[in-house]
């Protein structure tokens, strides 16, 4: 398995590059072009959420975002340092709150295999697809 990792400080205007390699790393391993602007689109839901949680509760620590070449998949996951319970069940009434929802909603709307967990270290979007291999 091959993996690239990137971590950068919670600025938006990092976003935008986080999008880039993700669909450049990506389209290396295999995914299909069709599904590029998904991808793009769903890590930047994620980056922009994880920055949105680490300026509203003032965190410093850098946003991680690892992208994995597996035999069948290419994973994708974008970490904050939020602590909190699993986002997948919060109330939205912790930080983020609707925002942090509709964020949620749009990447699970974008990608078919998302995982969203989180504890007291920080939460996890984990997103998944297919690559070319996978249709042997």
């Amino acid at each position: 398995m091959a993996t690239v990792e990137l971590r950068f400080s919670a600025s938006p205007e990092h976003v935008r590059t986080a999008r880039l390699v993700a669909a450049a790393v990506a389209r290396r391993a295999g995914v299909e072009e069709s599904a590029l602007d998904e991808l793009r689109l769903a890590v930047g839901e994620a980056c922009s959420r994880a920055v949105g949680l680490h300026t509203t509760l003032g965190l410093t620590g850098p946003v991680r975002v690892s992208l994995t070449e597996g035999e069948k998949s290419f994973a994708i996951e974008v970490g904050d340092d939020a602590p909190g319970p699993s986002v997948s069940t919060a109330s939205g009434d912790g930080a983020g709150g609707d925002g942090d929802e509709l964020g949620l909603a749009v990447i699970s709307a974008l990608v078919d295999e998302v995982e969203v967990t989180g504890d007291d270290r920080g939460g996890l979007i984990r997103m998944s697809w297919p690559t070319a291999h996978a249709v042997d």
